[in-house]
This record gives C-alpha cells, sequence and structure tokens, in this order.
C-alpha cells in the first residue's frame, strides 16, 4: 500500500488545482478549494500545530501556499491588470474615434451661411486647417514650457539676464531693445489698467458670492423651520368634484405651442387628465405652428379628446406676431375668458400631475393679494447625457435656493412661464402680456410686482418637462433669457423709479433681481475668468490670487451643488462649463442692453419627446376610461385629407463655434505661458478651462443636431 501522501502516488493530492479558461479574447483562472484544507501541501495536522507554536509556520487550519499557487496568482492579478489597460486603451480610441466623427461632421456658426443645408467645403477646409494649426502651435508651446520649468527656467531670468545671442547674427542688440521697451511698456501702461480692472472684476465675484450664500442660508432656514406655504381654506376636494363643482373656481387651461410635434400628445393627455370639474375648466391649445402637418396632428388630437367628453378648443392664428406673448394675449381677449377667474399656463413640453389644481388653486382662497401660484419643474431626461445633468444642477438651485427664499421672504419672484397660475384680475391690473421683449413671463410679473400683488412658490409640487439636449438648443435658450431681462430692465427702470412699492422693494428690484444676477454675473464671469485671467499670464505684473482662481470659485461650486447632492461627481465639469456658458450669456447681455439685433430672436427649444411613454402608460393606468384611444390621432383620417410625402431623414450634424474654439486657444496658451511664472494652480485651471472650451467649441457635449 502506498504512503498516502507519496508524490510517486498519482493520486495524491498536490497543491491547488486551477482552471484555465481560454475565452477569445480574455482568459481567466479559477481555483478549486482542497479536500481537506487542515491537510495540505503534505503539513499535517501536528507538523501545523508545532510550527504554530513555534511561531514560525501557520496555524492549525490555516492554508499555506506553495510557490505554484502564488505564481498563478500573480499572474491572475497581471491578466487582470492587462485587462484594464486593454479596456482603457479601446476605451480612449473609441473615443477618439467618436470626436473624429462629430467633427468631421460639423459645421461653422457663421451667419453668412447659406440657408441649404450643404455648407461650403472650401470655408469648412480652411476652418479646420486654422483649428489644427493652432492646436499644434498650443501642444507644442505647452512642451516646451513644461520642459522649461522642469529646468527651471523662470519669467526673472529672461528680465535680469540679457539675450545670449551670437554677434554674427547682427540682432543681439534689436532683440534686447525690442524686449525691454515691452517690459517697461507693460508695466508702466499695461499692468496698472488691467490691474484696476482685475480688482473691481473680484470685488463684484465677492459681492455675488455673498448674494449666494445668504440664499443658501436663507433656504436652510426654511428646511430648519419647516417653513412652507399653506391654503387658508380647502378647495377642490374630493366631495366638491362629486357634487358638481360648486365650491370650485372656473379655471382657464392655455397650452401655448408652435411646431412642437414630439410632445404635443403627452402633454394635452396629461392637461385633459386634471382632476377638476369638467363644468369649471376649459382648456385652449394655441397652436402657433406654422407646419400644416404638425397642425393636422394637434387639431385631430384636440377632437379626440372633444369626443371623449373634455372642454377642449384648438385656436390657429393667421397673424403670427409677438411670439408666445403674442399668442396669450390674443387667447386673453376672447370674450368666454370672463367667465373665468384663474388661468393656468402649461408649454408643450410640460405634463401636470392630475392633482396639480387642487394642490395650486386653494392658495387663492381668502387671499385677495394673491396674484400667482408657481410650481417647480422636474426633469424626466436630466440623466440623458453631460448636457442635461449639468443643466439639472442649475436649475435645481433656481427653483430649491432662489424661487423658495423669494418666495418664503419677499413675495416676489420671476414667473418662470408655465407651471404656474395667475389670478387672471392680476394680469389684467398689470397690464396684460406684452410683445416687447422675449422673456414675457418676467415682464408680466415685474409689473404685477410693481401693482403690489403677491407670488407664492410651491416647491413641493413638481411638473415634468424636458431639457435641451443638444448644445445648440440650449445656446439659444440660453441667449433668450439672458438677453431678454437686459432689454426689460432698460424698459421697467423708469416705472420701478415711480412706482409706490417701498424704498427695499425697489432696491431688491433694481440691485439684486436685475444688476447683480442678471447683468453683473455674467458680466464678471467672463471678464474675470476669460479674460482677465489669461492677460495676466502675459502680463505677470498685474497679479490674481489664488483664492479668486481656485478656491471661491470651488465653494461657490459647493453650494450651488447642494441642491442636487446626486451630481456631487459633476461638481469639477459644472464648474468649467458654467465659466464656458458666460461666453454666450456675456454676448446675450450685452445684445439686450444695447438693443442688438440678436437681442429679438427666439427660437422654439428643440424637443425630444422621452417623456412620452412613460407617461402616456402611467396616465392610462390612472385614467383607463378617459385615456383610451385618445392619445394615438386617426393617421389614416389625415392622409385622405391631404397626401404627404414621405419624410427624408436628415443626417446629424455638429456646429463648430468659432468664439468658443477662440477662446480655448487663448486660455490654453495662456496655461503654457503661466509655467514661466511657476504659477501652478492658474496653470490648472487655465488648463482644463481651455480643455473645456475646446470640447463646448467643437460641439462635444450634447447631441447632435438633427
Amino acid at each position: 500500500m502506498s504512503p498516502p501522501f507519496g508524490w510517486w502516488d498519482k493520486k495524491a493530492h498536490r497543491g491547488t488545482p486551477v482552471i484555465v479558461k481560454m475565452e477569445n479574447p480574455n482568459w481567466s483562472i479559477s481555483e478549486i478549494s482542497s479536500p481537506d484544507d487542515e491537510d495540505e501541501y503534505g503539513i499535517g495536522a501536528g507538523a501545523g500545530e508545532e510550527f504554530a507554536a513555534a511561531g514560525r509556520g501557520p496555524r492549525k487550519g490555516a492554508r499555506v501556499k506553495n510557490a505554484k499557487q502564488i505564481t498563478w496568482v500573480l499572474l491572475l492579478k497581471a491578466h487582470r491588470a492587462a485587462g484594464c489597460l486593454t479596456f482603457l486603451a479601446s476605451a480612449a480610441v473609441g473615443l477618439a474615434s467618436a470626436v473624429r466623427r462629430r467633427v468631421a461632421s460639423g459645421r461653422t456658426d457663421s451667419d453668412t451661411t447659406s440657408s441649404s443645408d450643404e455648407e461650403s467645403p472650401v470655408l469648412r477646409s480652411r476652418f479646420y486647417s486654422c483649428i489644427k494649426a493652432f492646436l499644434w502651435i498650443s501642444v507644442v508651446l505647452l512642451s516646451l514650457e513644461i520642459a522649461a520649468y522642469l529646468k527651471g527656467w523662470h519669467l526673472t531670468a529672461w528680465e535680469i539676464q540679457p539675450l545670449v545671442l551670437p554677434s554674427s547674427f547682427g540682432v543681439r542688440g534689436f532683440l534686447e531693445s525690442l524686449y525691454t521697451g515691452w517690459v517697461r511698456f507693460r508695466v508702466e501702461y499695461v499692468a496698472p489698467p488691467l490691474q484696476f480692472l482685475a480688482n473691481a472684476c473680484v470685488i463684484l465675484f465677492l459681492v455675488q458670492s455673498a448674494d449666494r450664500l445668504i440664499l443658501c442660508l436663507g433656504c436652510f432656514w426654511i428646511r430648519f423651520k419647516g417653513i412652507k406655504p399653506t391654503p387658508k381654506g380647502a378647495i377642490g376636494a374630493s366631495e366638491d368634484l362629486e357634487s358638481g363643482g360648486e365650491d370650485c373656481p372656473m379655471v382657464l387651461v392655455q397650452m401655448p405651442m408652435c411646431n412642437e410635434k414630439e410632445v404635443y400628445q403627452q402633454s394635452i393627455a396629461a392637461v385633459c387628465n386634471l382632476d377638476w370639474p369638467r363644468s369649471n375648466i376649459l382648456i385652449q391649445v394655441l397652436d402657433d405652428s406654422d407646419d400644416p402637418t404638425t397642425q393636422t396632428l394637434i387639431k385631430a388630437e384636440v377632437e379626440k379628446w372633444q369626443q371623449n367628453g373634455a372642454r377642449i378648443m384648438y385656436r390657429h392664428r393667421v397673424i403670427r406676431d409677438g411670439y408666445k406673448a403674442g399668442n396669450l394675449k390674443s387667447a386673453m381677449n376672447c370674450s368666454y375668458v370672463n367667465d373665468y377667474e384663474f388661468v393656468a399656463i402649461f408649454d408643450a413640453d410640460f405634463q401636470p400631475a392630475p392633482d396639480f389644481l387642487k394642490r395650486t388653486v386653494p392658495h387663492f382662497k381668502d387671499n385677495e393679494e394673491l396674484g400667482l401660484v408657481q410650481a417647480r419643474w422636474s426633469f424626466v431626461n436630466k440623466d440623458e447625457n453631460l448636457l442635461t445633468r449639468l443643466q439639472n444642477i442649475n436649475l435645481c438651485f433656481h427653483f430649491e435656493v432662489e424661487q423658495q427664499v423669494n418666495g418664503a421672504f419677499i413675495n416676489f419672484f420671476g414667473f418662470n412661464g408655465t407651471a404656474g397660475v395667475w389670478r387672471i384680475k392680476a394680469l389684467e391690473d398689470a397690464g396684460g402680456w406684452l410683445e416687447r421683449t422675449t422673456v414675457e413671463d418676467m415682464d408680466i410679473a415685474v409689473r404685477a410686482h410693481l401693482k403690489g400683488w403677491k407670488f407664492v412658490y410651491l416647491n413641493d409640487v413638481e411638473c415634468q418637462c424636458e431639457l435641451p439636449e443638444c448644445y445648440e438648443a440650449y445656446r439659444k435658450q440660453q441667449h433668450r433669457w439672458h438677453s431678454g431681462p437686459m432689454q426689460l430692465f432698460r424698459l421697467c427702470l423708469p416705472d420701478i423709479i415711480r412706482s409706490e412699492i417701498g424704498f427695499w422693494k425697489k432696491s431688491n428690484l433694481i440691485f439684486l433681481f436685475f444688476l447683480l444676477r442678471k447683468l453683473i454675473l455674467p458680466f464678471y464671469s467672463f471678464t474675470l475668468f476669460c479674460i482677465i485671467l489669461p492677460l495676466t499670464m502675459f502680463v505677470p505684473e498685474a497679479e490674481l490670487p489664488a483664492w479668486v482662481v481656485c478656491y471661491v470659485p470651488a465653494t461657490m461650486s459647493f453650494l450651488n451643488i447642494l441642491p442636487a447632492p446626486r451630481s456631487f461627481p459633476f461638481i469639477v465639469p459644472y464648474l468649467l462649463f458654467e465659466n464656458t456658458m458666460s461666453v454666450t450669456k456675456f454676448n446675450a447681455m450685452i445684445s439686450g442692453l444695447f438693443q442688438l439685433g440678436s437681442a429679438y430672436e427666439w427660437v422654439v427649444t428643440k424637443k425630444s419627446g422621452r417623456s412620452s411613454e412613460g407617461d402616456l402608460i402611467s396616465l392610462m393606468k390612472k385614467e383607463p376610461m378617459q385615456q383610451r384611444g385618445a392619445s394615438v390621432p386617426n393617421f389614416e383620417a389625415i392622409a385622405k385629407e391631404e397626401p404627404r410625402p414621405q419624410k427624408v431623414s436628415k443626417k446629424k450634424h455638429n456646429r463648430i463655434y468659432r468664439k468658443e474654439l477662440a477662446l480655448a486657444f487663448l486660455l490654453l496658451t495662456a496655461s503654457a505661458r503661466s509655467l514661466l511664472s511657476a504659477q501652478g494652480i492658474h496653470f490648472y485651471f487655465l488648463l482644463f478651462q481651455g480643455i473645456s472650451f475646446l470640447l463646448v467649441g467643437l460641439d462635444l457635449i450634447g447631441e447632435q443636431i438633427d
């Protein structure tokens, strides 16, 4: 009989068996446990106890790994590391390929481009040649400056030591005098005004940061004290609805829309499912579409809901003047509007919950001074891409902090244009809708505030909507939102001064609402971080301290992101993207302040209709009798009325933004130049900010344009 642990016995247990699985392109190693963990590799229980007692071996029951097993473990770890590197390499290659494809399909943002879909190939070729040349120059300069920094070549060496050039060149004296003259000129004439402008922008930056901090403290106080608007009386209770709504006021619902065929179905369905007596509600679908197909689809949808008993009507203007304000003004001139006390407004992509009116209208009862009840927006596509995530951070702070604090303490804030209920008497007292600006919602809110009407903001009542998913749509939206307030400020300033409201309310309107948050914020953000900071790298005599470049902006970004805690991983991209958007906001502010042509530009924000599927299914579950067969238009009947050619799908492309690219090259060059002055934190800020401008300039954030 063979010894139980003889090496010559093939059946004896030797080491820990392993199984190697070869699966192209990866392979893995699986380890099989020993049948006897206490007696392994020829070490019996007694030997284990002896070694453990001597302090030179494992304890009883411990596993001992031999050299072959350790080798397999090391191979396994090496395999995992190689797999990780392979994944990173493939991801980098895929990202570079995607960037190359999107850039190749890009188009410049030149206003002189023809109306046709095809862009001049000569223009695009020259433009991309300039981009590549500047990119290579920036990379070369960055490499040289890093090498100079590592070797200890600083700017002071150039100022103290003369240039060492061969005398045969004959240009040594010329270069020395030229450089000396430039240094003297910048010290005497460039640095002082640049430093003065930098100090002024820093003061504005600190004032705006203090305002942001006070708003956050006010929001914290509201949460700590549990401050919440409560209605004085109950309206729209279930017993009121069952009794026919005798105690429910008459509510008019308006839905302005224009060529938004992606979202009209779910919005009309959501509004028709509002829990309110049918005899006390009327829905106006105010369609300003100039596309006959879209008009036909929306009209068919309205007729379907009319057949189901909903009080809904379709209106289309022949003369489409004044954009959204003109559309609302035309609808309010109808004679039957006099029978209604309140009006609720929902844009085409907003889907209110069935209890929206039951949670907002009761606040008007026994409160005759209340003119507006504003609900909060929620976003169905906030996690769609990086662009929507960054927008969600901004808008969460706007609603959670700005709107809530202003509504709780001063009863005034800017109307958001949708998801709100107005007292019709307040609208008429303020002068109704006016078409003089592109921010008709802010206009009517300011004029109503000057008449003494109060506003209430409900942070717990949400209305779903969409965020723009492509940068082109978001850029145009932000241009309208930042040029309109400056238009309105020029028009309303005399009315604010002559109004009968108190001194503190006038000061809040002029200095906080308009100047600080609408004018100063985009001004210093663009001037300080996009112009002055890069220039100080080329004029080192003018300085910006590190706390202005890093610590204060990081603190403000931290405060902005608090209402959206799930977005904390995006705090650095958010800080960089906000500085990048300052170009668009500054340009819009200037155009609105000086009444330039682009200040009157109105472009309907592109919708994707991503909220349609889930919302319609939920509505069908809640209201099966009302929803059945109502949200899908009869396409066969529409085709009989007017045959339509088959739609040709358009290719997606990118928009190339020249201003952002020019600033990207400036910031990248300034980041390289900063190494001469040994300003480390300035270098990193300029480098990453330049990369951010480059990505936005090449339209590599968000979806592509159809």
